[in-house]
């Protein structure tokens, strides 16, 4: 960029030199190349700082790992990498059969315990026939013991006739109050519910509940519209519901967002809406058109987190890039861009336009230049 600005100069001077055929001096030459060196590095310090470039950026997507839901072997892989797939897409089968058993297994369980919530019914009802007996003999002992008790109040009969009789009447009375325990007993095991159920049929309906959502983890889905990419999953592979140990990666179709790092020299000149222009190592000659979307609030190099140690003075000397996505209103359909590919690029600010035209040319020829490269 500087050597062409230079070249450009001097062949200037050079023409006016002839055309007004200016002598070469002490004072001429100086003063030309002094002119030349004020001119120019004005023109290049205003076009950096209005009209900032990096060399640093690309096109960033977002991918997933795809963790299974359950432990189980894979006995089913249908996707093709690279593959487009659309959301709910099938990505692979864990074998179902020991998930479908434990379904199985609660469903015969609920049956049971709501069989048995039946039965507590019928219990009540017999705690309650119990408890009537028990004061249907209780008020005919007191009935005997009253009777004992007016005949020994005139002496008809013996104190230990008396005392048999309260005794009796007392067992009677105990036994009353053991009924009423049961009908209580029996009523707080029928009315033990949650939700409209026996605790019981709840818990187990709760771990079908479970069991169902584990039997559908064994179908694993996509989980927007993308691709599988670099697949190396197949039939009897072992999968486990571990962060750390995903089966395969999937990479979401979305709109295509790029980001490059600046520095933060023009920070004020990189605004959302500001025109940009981009050019990419895979197209030569090409440069392409997009607008700035926005600044990133905040630069990585200067985070900390809760630790425990005391930062240091080096943690302060960093000095990173700011970072802005970018996104390209030109139609890029018939170039074979993967996503990732690296770009560079040029933001024009509202200051200082007529200063631009110097960067547009010179990313047009920094364009061509990607025709030109050596593979060691």
């Amino acid at each position: 960029m500087d050597l062409l600005l230079i070249l450009t100069y001097a062949a200037l001077c050079i023409t006016i030199f002839k055309v007004f055929n200016i002598p070469l001096n002490k004072w001429t030459v100086p003063t030309a190349v002094l002119g030349g060196v004020v001119l120019v590095g004005t023109m290049i310090l205003l076009m950096n700082y209005n009209h900032p470039f990096t060399q640093v950026g690309n096109q960033v997507f977002s991918s997933t790992p795809i963790v299974s839901g359950v432990r189980g072997k894979v006995i089913e892989v249908p996707v093709e990498a690279n593959k487009p797939l659309h959301k709910g897409d099938v990505l692979f089968k864990i074998d179902p059969i020991p998930y479908e058993a434990e379904i199985s297994k609660l469903e015969a369980q609920i049956k049971e315990a709501s069989q048995g919530a039946l039965g507590l019914e019928s219990k009540l009802q017999a705690a309650k026939a119990t408890e009537i007996k028990a004061i249907a003999e209780r008020d005919k002992a007191q009935r005997e013991f009253d009777r004992y008790q007016r005949g020994f109040d005139k002496g008809a009969f013996t104190e230990q006739q008396l005392d048999t009789r309260r005794q009796a009447y007392k067992a009677t009375q105990a036994a009353v109050e053991s009924a009423k325990a049961g009908v209580e007993q029996a009523e707080l095991a029928l009315d033990s519910e949650i939700g409209g159920e026996n605790t019981t049929v709840a818990r187990l309906l709760a771990e079908l509940r479970k069991a169902e959502f584990d039997l559908d983890q064994t179908v694993v889905r996509a989980p927007t519209d993308g691709f599988a990419t670099q697949l190396a999953l197949r039939p009897g592979v072992m999968a486990v519901p571990l962060p750390l140990a995903p089966v395969m990666t999937f990479v979401h179709t979305e709109e295509k967002i790029y980001t490059a790092a600046f520095r933060q020299n023009s920070l004020q000149r990189l605004k959302p809406g500001y025109e940009a222009e981009f050019l990419f190592r895979a197209l030569p000659g090409k440069v392409f058109k997009g607008e700035v979307i926005d600044v990133l609030p905040a630069i990585g190099e200067s985070q900390f987190q809760a630790r425990g140690s005391l930062l240091g003075t080096e943690a302060l000397r960093t000095s990173g890039r700011v970072f802005v996505t970018l996104k390209i209103t030109d139609d890029l359909a018939e170039y074979n861009l993967p996503m990732g590919t690296a770009v560079e690029v040029a933001v024009y600010s509202d200051r200082f336009t007529h200063v631009s035209i110097m960067r547009k040319v010179l990313i047009r020829m920094k364009s061509w230049q990607n025709y030109l490269y050596l593979d060691h």
